[in-house]
């Protein structure tokens, strides 16, 4: 990706393809963290292995969206994964190489992947 319009030109192909915009309470929520220092550290491609695996895996009841600074910059780029019923987990220094792991064992599985996460970064 060269520009923010091609991302968002992306990200609006995608949500006709799948229902990422439906935010019901029974939903998965996958939010990139997509402010400066996100972007920055690679987000963009980040976001887009999401919404390629949660589209290449036909997962239904995951929503994938877009949020500014989570507070922790030098753990760029962030990912918070927020399920019904389970505490918020956070993933750290994500790259697009690790998406399908997370897709697979937590979003699918739910279980979570520890060596991913803020704790493990610490």
């Amino acid at each position: 990706m060269k520009s923010l319009e091609e991302l968002k030109a992306i990200r609006e192909q995608m949500k006709k393809q799948m229902d990422v915009r439906d935010q019901s309470d029974s939903n998965i929520r996958v939010a990139v963290g997509m402010a400066t220092c996100g972007i920055a550290a690679g987000a963009k491609p980040v976001l887009a292995a999401f919404l390629d695996e949660i589209q290449k895996r036909d997962l239904h009841g995951v929503t994938v969206t877009q949020t500014g600074c989570i507070g922790v910059c030098r753990l760029e780029p962030v990912v918070e994964v927020f399920a019904p019923g389970e505490e918020k987990v956070t993933y750290v220094k994500v790259n697009p190489e690790m998406v399908p792991t997370i897709v697979e064992q937590h979003l699918m599985k739910h279980q979570v992947v520890t060596g991913f996460t803020i704790g493990a970064a610490e």
